[in-house]
């Protein structure tokens, strides 16, 4: 499930998101639940895409859906936007591209959606032709390139891509390496270990984690697995021998619940097993339920506030909206802040109606959103050269039995100065 950003451990066996930091972001001068409604209206139409049935699983993509599904479903009971409902229409790709392109099909032309809202796609066949019918996507998760290709789609992490139909600048995509300046600074780690498969993209995407962590002065120690009969064992006993502070992967979540198994029968004590966004969940207790030493060193990096920190007003409202449902995620969350972030540009427009044209032109603006604190300032911009270094920031928590994933520091404030280093999607 290649996912493009160059940040570590960001999702399993793809490329990771690169952190735009921007100046204050966009707020609403009050909680979007607190209108009064007015007449009914017709209804706001948006559709979401999420890959549900895919072949990586079939809970695998759900969570921005279902983060906003809840937000719309509690935003038309509390009166919609200026007493219109929203409606939404989803539908389920099943992970391939022709369904995806009969997705985008039905959601355009039959369905006349105003805006996608948090599409999740395995593979985003359609993203050309949404970008073509200038049809807004809003907060969907970059998975592939076609955030950093099309204009008219709006990732949930921005782009400073000129995206004019080619990914990034000149087929190549940029990130950074502030997950290794955190721990190198942090933690004083210094050597880092990364497992991936035998596999094109777990191995391509391990090299890119190795070159982040060598550009950091991290000594990289290399583990390669089999994908059909992988010895997490003796990759685990080699990490411990090599002395390994950090442990990366290229893994599936089930692959790094096997690598994690295996670092406890070895006893490889490391500061630090750093997932990512897509697996920072609370099914950690059941995924990762036969180590549990490995399981209180899982630390997750990325780019939104940490979904159980409800001591963020904004956090809470999602949890409140939220409880119903059997697990929570960083995904969901994220999935609730595209919603909101609709639901912001839709109210622009209230005066001379919700077109796309109008969505789109609040969302074309360079300026930072931040989801009312749950998002790090999110900016679009049309970078003619792409940018040498950036000043990049990070979410970090860490899973702590008995408390879960426990905030480390303020993302706001846990910033770092470093290159930014060109791959190729």
């Amino acid at each position: 499930m290649a996912r493009r950003r160059f940040r570590a451990a960001e999702t399993a066996g793809a490329a990771l998101l690169l952190l735009l930091s921007a100046a204050c972001g966009s707020r609403l001068p009050q909680s979007d639940f607190e209108r009064s409604p007015t007449p009914a209206q017709a209804a706001v139409r948006v559709g979401i895409i999420t890959s549900a049935t895919s072949p990586v699983g079939g809970s695998a993509f759900t969570g921005p859906r279902d983060g906003a599904q809840a937000y719309f479903d509690r935003l038309n009971a509390r009166g919609g936007i200026d007493g219109r409902r929203v409606e939404v229409r989803l539908c389920d790709d099943g992970g391939s591209g022709v369904g995806n392109n009969t997705c985008v099909h039905r959601l355009l032309d039959e369905d006349k959606v105003v805006a996608l809202v948090a599409t999740t796609a395995l593979d985003y066949a359609g993203a050309s032709r949404v970008s073509h019918a200038r049809v807004p996507d809003i907060g969907g998760q970059p998975i592939g390139a076609a955030y950093d290709t099309w204009p008219h789609l709006y990732g949930i992490y921005g782009s400073l891509a000129p995206r004019d139909g080619t990914p990034g600048w000149d087929g190549k995509l940029y990130g950074g390496t502030e997950v290794y300046r955190y721990f190198k600074r942090e933690h004083g780690a210094r050597t880092a270990a990364v497992v991936s498969y035998n596999q094109s993209a777990s191995a391509a995407y391990a090299r890119l984690v190795e070159r982040g962590l060598s550009a950091e002065g991290y000594k990289v120690v290399s583990e390669q697995v089999d994908f059909a009969l992988p010895n997490f064992r003796a990759a685990a006993a080699d990490l411990k021998e090599q002395g390994a502070d950090l442990v990366f992967d290229a893994l599936d979540t089930h692959g790094n619940a096997r690598l994690c198994e295996a670092m406890d029968q070895v006893t490889a004590k490391v500061t630090a097993k750093v997932t990512n966004v897509q697996n920072w969940t609370s099914t950690v207790p059941e995924d990762y339920r036969d180590s549990p030493n490995c399981r209180n060193v899982l630390w997750a990096t990325g780019a939104s506030r940490n979904h159980e920190d409800t001591s963020q007003p904004a956090v809470r409202e999602f949890r409140d909206a939220t409880k119903g449902l059997k697990t929570h995620s960083q995904w969901q969350l994220e999935g609730w802040a595209a919603a909101r972030w609709f639901t912001q540009a839709a109210r622009s427009c209230a005066e001379n109606g919700v077109t796309r044209a109008c969505v789109d032109a609040f969302m074309n603006r360079s300026q930072g959103y931040d989801a009312d604190g749950l998002l790090l300032p999110v900016r679009f911009e049309r970078l003619a050269e792409p940018p040498g270094t950036r000043r990049t920031c990070l979410s970090v928590a860490r899973w702590q039995d008995g408390k879960g994933w426990v905030t480390q520091g303020e993302m706001t404030t846990t910033c770092f100065d470093v290159p930014q280093l060109a791959y190729t999607p």
